[in-house]
């Protein structure tokens, strides 16, 4: 946990670097919030079952860059043990859990509609690296001890959705080895800090 607050630490003063300096730039760094069901891929699939996850990532963009923006993500995700797990196993209760940290780009494409709301479709790329923990806990009967598996893994996601800025729904693929899933996630974007 010390590892995931210091990366999103030194990013945001990144950041507040790049932003103190004296010069006429348009500038805004805005904070996101998400939710959204967490859908296990392949191999991934075959031990866990539909998941939830949560995230919050804060984004960084200036005249000069736009409509790009870099940003940096941190979430967490919960995946329960699948039924099929249960009933061939001696398992009483699987999970895994995921702490997430994302670095990425976004780029926001013209709007496809002129109306309002205004729907810009969004599309993302970054890099991921992901804490990762399963609990493994078996029948008393089964002889097995239960135990925890800690891991790190480092991953690629890739994502694309519609953005009326302040809302937008995004579907994420999220690569990890043995650990692929697609979240789809509602989120709210609020303007942090605007300076012209």
């Amino acid at each position: 946990m010390k590892k995931i607050f210091l990366i999103f630490s030194l990013f945001i003063i990144v950041c507040n670097l790049s932003y103190s300096q004296s010069d006429n730039k348009a500038r805004g760094f805005f904070l996101a919030f998400g939710v959204g069901p967490r859908i296990p891929l392949g191999d991934f699939s075959g031990f866990s079952d539909l998941g939830y996850g949560l995230d919050a990532d804060i984004s960084y963009t200036d005249n000069e860059i736009i409509p790009f923006f870099i940003f940096a993500r941190v979430g967490y995700e919960q995946y329960p043990g699948a039924q099929s797990l249960y009933e061939s196993t001696d398992y009483t209760n699987y999970s895994v859990t995921s702490i997430p940290l994302r670095f990425g780009i976004r780029y926001y494409f013209p709007p496809f509609l002129n109306g309002l709301p205004l729907l810009l479709p969004v599309a993302e790329v970054g890099i991921s690296y992901g804490f990762f923990q399963k609990l493994n806990q078996f029948k008393s009967t089964s002889g097995k001890n239960n135990f925890t598996d800690d891991s790190s893994k480092l991953g690629l996601n890739v994502s694309v959705g519609v953005s009326m800025f302040l809302l937008e729904i995004l579907g994420t693929y999220n690569y990890y080895q043995t650990n692929q899933s697609i979240g789809v996630d509602l989120k709210v974007r609020l303007p942090l800090l605007i300076s012209y």
